[in-house]
């Protein structure tokens, strides 16, 4: 498949380990392609739920997916700062359709003042039973929130300022032609 280019806009689709669609997001603009990455915006993006609830986000936020890791990083852009929110998922794929992911429960909310919370444990424990998630899957994740929080914790891409002010402003750039 072609790789989506800058200006493009592309649908992005979280599933569950069971197969089931969880989440969709419509028209997300792509900043950056490269053969592992992506790098997106949500501004004013309309959601849609599984249950058929449908809501828009309310802020621009950058969007970081990757081949290698089981994670995906949200760049929430704040009056008061830069907060984040990050999904352990899978690797994404991406097909004609949209760039499509697994959503594995747990996520990394990091505040802006630079505090981090590991949440929705219980329901990670919980659809770890339902699902059958394997040990390899549950090792693996539980491998990349150890990345995840390195990552938060030396300002490694997507959590350093500059890296958010340099995608903004590209989208800014973009937004405006």
């Amino acid at each position: 498949m072609k790789l989506p280019k800058e200006g493009d806009f592309i649908t992005i689709q979280s599933y569950k380990h069971d197969g089931s669609l969880h989440r969709t997001w419509r028209d997300t603009m792509v900043l950056k392609t490269t053969e592992n990455a992506v790098i997106g915006v949500n501004d004013h993006t309309l959601v849609t739920e599984s249950d058929g609830r449908r809501w828009v986000t309310r802020e621009p936020a950058i969007v970081y997916f990757h081949k290698k890791f089981w994670f995906n990083i949200i760049a929430m852009i704040r009056d008061n700062g830069v907060s984040y929110y990050c999904n352990l998922a899978s690797p994404y794929i991406l097909d004609q359709e949209a760039l499509k992911y697994i959503d594995y429960d747990l996520d990394v909310k990091v505040f802006t003042n630079g505090e981090k919370k590991l949440l929705d444990v219980d329901e990670y424990e919980s659809h770890k039973q339902a699902m059958g998630y394997s040990s390899d899957i549950d090792f693996i994740l539980k491998e990349n929130v150890k990345i995840l929080v390195d990552w938060i914790n030396e300002g490694k891409g997507p959590f350093s300022q500059s890296y958010v002010n340099i995608w903004y402003k590209r989208y800014l750039e973009l937004k405006n032609r």
